[in-house]
């Protein structure tokens, strides 16, 4: 056999062509722009924990936590719609086709040019329209969210606030998901950073005027520095001049039936949380902040093995576009492999050292010994369904990927919806928050199963069997790590010094026995990791 020059993955580069449309080197390009990318998200999110921390050590987990968190039900529902999934899937492919009908020529408008024209102007009409029906609606939508809120005064507030967010998160996402099918993540990448800045400014300077009410305000603030973020970048991809278009003359437009699939499974994926919160609502006070701690810890290792699939979605969209369904299968089945590994490395950390990160974290201020130790226990549950989350993540890129309709994704994640609110509504009542954790994540994997199945006769035709071998091999090194770190936080006293023992035996333990089962994926993983930092040398 010949060799193969290998890229940052440890495999033989793609022959489709890199983002920027040349092929030479794609795998060190997109090896760079995952990490650069993953640096940034891994800056937001320690950002979102000192958000998070400041909310906990002001509010604790009570009455007020909980109208907050009512209200942010908004922003986490539009970050997802018109940020990172919904307005990714529909826009990377437009753009992306866009781009190829510009390489090719012969056009009278430029082809991104005319798309802007033709779609930007509308999504700004219609979601300023959403957010004033939102502000007007807020006590409707705090009584179909909440229904068992004692007082939902303050959660009507903060919801009116946070309402913004449905306009310039829209706008957010739009420039995101233009900036990435021209091969520029960076941006993108930040704007969370700004996003939790302006969070924690304005709550730290208002909390003591306008209480709770002031992290829903440092919510909208946040927000539209999101947009000051990408705005450069943005108008810089436009050419400054252009013809007007000839009439009969059409841009690639975004039909309803390419977007209402879309729009409908980011919907039914994200109204898990609603399932949670509408249950934890007849909960004791403070139910709804255990539930949205845990999540947002727990959530961090899907959070930066998602950025694999964001960099390559752009790659997948072009060679579909191009007809080659084969890089497009090489390029999905890598990225599940990859993503795969890198969520079950944290879901390890997160079953055994969640009593430590939650106490390191946050158990300071009004936030005690007894909501760590409640925190800590959902946790451990939410982290049984990481891989399912980011599996699902993972999968609908591939089936949205070709620009057509396809309702697969939605029937596969209404049955995992059906799954949590079942499992939900019988387990609240016995196990409280952490049997609405462990629905979540049945209802999530099952989702995840039945897109893995599916994908191979609807959209790129990965073997299924190899990506679950892929994944089977570091769940395996998962579990051992997860052990291990749990003996090693036992032996150590203080929670700082425990997690810290914690973390070095999950990394020592689940990369000994990946390498003992001959897991490629963990070979892959350190080659990337060594080449990203021997280019950063």
């Amino acid at each position: 056999m010949s060799a193969t020059t290998t890229d940052a993955a440890g495999e033989a580069p793609d022959t489709t062509a890199s983002v920027h449309g040349s092929p030479a080197r794609p795998g060190r390009f997109l090896a760079r722009a995952a990490g650069g990318a993953a640096g940034l998200t891994v800056i937001a999110a320690l950002l979102g924990l000192v958000r998070d921390q400041a909310v906990a050590r002001l509010f604790g987990a009570s009455h007020d936590s909980d109208a907050f968190l009512i209200a942010w039900t908004v922003p986490e529902m539009a970050a997802t719609l018109l940020i990172e999934d919904g307005m990714a899937l529909l826009l990377v492919p437009a753009f992306s086709l866009a781009l190829t009908r510009r390489a090719a020529g012969g056009h009278v408008t430029d082809p991104v040019r005319a798309l802007v024209a033709d779609t930007l102007p509308r999504l700004f009409a219609a979601l300023a329209c959403a957010g004033a029906l939102l502000v007007l609606g807020a006590p409707w939508a705090v009584a179909v969210l909440a229904p068992g809120l004692d007082d939902p005064r303050l959660a009507v507030d903060c919801t009116r606030l946070t309402a913004v967010t449905v306009l310039t998160f829209g706008v957010t996402g739009y420039f995101s998901a233009a900036l990435r099918a021209h091969g520029r993540f960076l941006a993108p990448a930040g704007v969370y950073i700004a996003y939790n800045i302006g969070i924690i400014a304005v709550t730290l300077v208002l909390h003591s005027v306008w209480g709770v009410r002031a992290a829903a305000a440092g919510v909208a603030f946040g927000s539209l520095l999101m947009i000051l973020t990408l705005l450069p970048a943005f108008v810089r991809l436009l050419p400054r001049r252009g013809p007007v278009r000839r009439r009969g003359e059409r841009s690639a437009l975004l039909g309803a039936t390419v977007l209402a699939p879309v729009v409908l499974f980011v919907v039914s994926r994200q109204s898990q949380v609603l399932v949670e919160r509408f249950l934890a609502s007849s909960l004791p006070d403070g139910a709804i902040s255990h539930l949205n701690y845990a999540q947002k810890v727990a959530q961090l290792p899907m959070v930066l093995s998602m950025m694999i699939c964001t960099v390559t979605f752009p790659v997948v969209a072009r060679a579909m576009a191009s007809g080659d369904r084969e890089g497009a299968r090489r390029r999905v089945e890598r990225d599940l492999a990859l993503a795969g590994t890198v969520v079950l490395l944290g879901t390890a950390t997160v079953l055994g050292c969640a009593p430590q990160i939650v106490e390191v974290l946050f158990q300071r201020g009004a936030f005690d010994a007894a909501d760590t130790a409640a925190t800590a226990g959902v946790m451990r549950v939410y982290a049984l369904g990481l891989l399912g989350h980011t599996l699902v993540g993972a999968l609908c890129r591939p089936y949205f990927s070709a620009g057509r309709p396809t309702w697969y994704p939605l029937g596969a994640m209404s049955a995992g919806l059906l799954v949590t609110t079942g499992a939900g509504m019988a387990l609240a009542g016995p196990f409280g928050v952490d049997g609405i954790a462990a629905a979540n994540a049945v209802g999530i994997s099952t989702a995840a199963l039945l897109m893995l199945l599916g994908l191979r006769g609807r959209a790129v035709p990965v073997r299924t069997g190899a990506v679950a071998l892929s994944l089977l091999r570091p769940a395996a090194a998962a579990a051992v790590a997860a052990g291990a770190a749990g003996l090693a936080t036992d032996l150590v006293s203080g929670p700082l010094a425990g997690l810290a023992a914690g973390c070095l035996a999950v990394l020592a333990a689940f990369l000994l026995t990946a390498l003992a089962l001959r897991a490629p994926e963990a070979v892959h993983l350190l080659a990337l990791v060594r080449r990203r930092f021997s280019h950063g040398r």
